[in-house]
């Protein structure tokens, strides 16, 4: 470990998703000193243009929309102290059923062992020693998280000489609770969470008949399930404040109507699901790095 840092290496789908479920480790680990990564796989083209457009209507620019979303995701990885920021451009395939999943260069639609090439490179290059993605249903069934899941452990086969401690982030079943009792509090339901409309799943304005809204695939896990809680809350404002940075999407991230203080208490504490390990490390943890240090 001398001629190199602790590293981390976070794979999110598109701008945001770094503050929604690892803005607190990604500032927690910067400020201790550990070398933070982010690769962000898409280009956020199908979420909301200026003044809430949506993908479909009219007015919305997907490249206009990427080309925003790349300045603030930008400037979140300067509040959370991100080190390096990578960026793989594929197309943002939006939700699943959209017609974006199948468009030429979507993240969807690309062969895994390509994304999983072009990854395995910043593996090599970063040789991180913990590596954070989404689970194997993308936490709710989202066409790119998928994606994302597929191509890291399609990676981790490409690079068989590092052993990187890696996890797949989670909620526990006890905190949904009290996610789903937030939102009804503040006037949110799951459908406009996730970017749908009870209609239709097809993004607004696009042509031909609505589709159903598919039933959402099980979210988190029970508690006992759950292996590592990494007390996240002395990073709250630092979250809360990358999430603002992606102003553009404001309608669409429900946790910003909480303030501050409330959304530190509701999203304090960051879990995970261990899936690789060679330190041995003792279950549940605290910390993504025990073992390591």
């Amino acid at each position: 470990m001398a001629d190199r840092p602790l590293t981390l290496m976070a794979v999110h789908a598109h701008p945001d998703d770094e503050a929604t479920g690892t803005g607190g480790v990604l500032a927690r680990y910067a400020a201790e000193g550990i070398r933070t990564v982010l690769v962000t796989c898409t280009d956020g083209a199908c979420g909301d243009g200026p003044g809430g457009v949506k993908p479909g209507e009219d007015g919305h620019d997907p490249a206009a929309v990427a080309a925003l979303r790349r300045k603030e995701l930008e400037a979140s990885c300067r509040i959370l102290g991100v080190d390096h920021l990578e960026l793989l451009e594929y197309g943002d395939s939006g939700m699943m059923g959209w017609a974006a999943n199948d468009a030429p260069g979507s993240f969807w639609s690309t062969p895994v062992a390509d994304g999983a090439a072009r990854l395995a490179e910043l593996l090599h290059h970063y040789r991180p020693d913990v590596l954070v993605t989404y689970d194997e249903n993308g936490f709710y069934g989202h066409p790119d998280h998928i994606q994302a899941n597929r191509i890291t452990m399609a990676a981790l086969e490409l690079a068989p000489g590092l052993t990187p401690k890696v996890y797949w982030t989670t909620a526990p079943h006890s905190s949904m609770k009290r996610f789903f009792e937030a939102m009804q509090e503040f006037g949110t339901d799951w459908d406009e969470q996730a970017g749908e409309t009870p209609e239709s799943s097809e993004p607004a304005g696009e042509a031909g008949e609505a589709a159903a809204v598919p039933e959402l695939p099980p979210i988190g896990l029970p508690d006992e399930e759950v292996t590592t809680w990494v007390d996240t809350h002395a990073w709250g404002g630092r979250k809360y404040d990358a999430l603002a940075a992606h102003a553009s999407q404001g309608e669409n991230i429900f946790f910003l109507r909480m303030g501050k203080e409330r959304f530190t208490e509701l999203m304090g504490t960051e879990t995970f699901v261990r899936v690789r390990d060679t330190t041995g490390a003792a279950l549940p943890e605290e910390d993504l790095f025990a073992g390591l240090r």
